[in-house]
């Protein structure tokens, strides 16, 4: 059981990771300035999420002991008739969703890798993919504005 949550663990700071990396032009320099509140909002957010939803997923992982995996949390989430409409709600949103929105949106905005966030989403939490990417795209529109960026590229 640890070793699976150190397992994801390890994959929800890798994929973090290369999002970052992948748009490194977004964190360095001058182009793009400070945080902004709004994205600092996304951030506090998304960290929220994570914490939370890592709380609770580890709490699952221990009491499911060999029978925590994938298929069985899924299962999980449709134990009644409220959890029931937020579990479709929550997959449909994570598992279709995001990445369409993210690929589709991510690759016009000029944000490298918008993929990784929906795969991101799996190891972490669909909430701070979605804040990150929302992040990025903060970044990104600063980055595209700036003055800067035509004496750089």
């Amino acid at each position: 059981m640890t070793a699976s949550l150190l397992f994801y663990g390890a994959l929800g700071i890798i994929t973090t990771a290369l999002a970052v990396y992948w748009n490194r032009h977004l964190f360095t320099g001058d182009a793009v300035g400070r945080v902004t509140p709004l994205e600092a909002a996304f951030y506090f957010f998304g960290v929220v999420s994570l914490v939370l939803g890592w709380y609770f997923n580890v709490r699952y992982t221990h009491a499911a002991g060999h029978a925590a995996n994938y298929v069985n949390y899924t299962k999980d989430l449709f134990t009644n008739w409220a959890s029931d409409s937020a579990a479709q709600d929550y997959i449909i949103a994570n598992v279709v969703l995001l990445p369409l929105w993210t690929i589709s949106d991510g690759r016009r905005r000029g944000i490298k890798g918008p993929w990784i966030f929906f795969v991101m989403s799996l190891f972490t939490s669909f909430a701070f993919a979605m804040a990150a990417y929302l992040a990025f795209v903060e970044r990104q529109i600063r980055h595209s504005r700036s003055p800067a960026l035509s004496s750089t590229e």
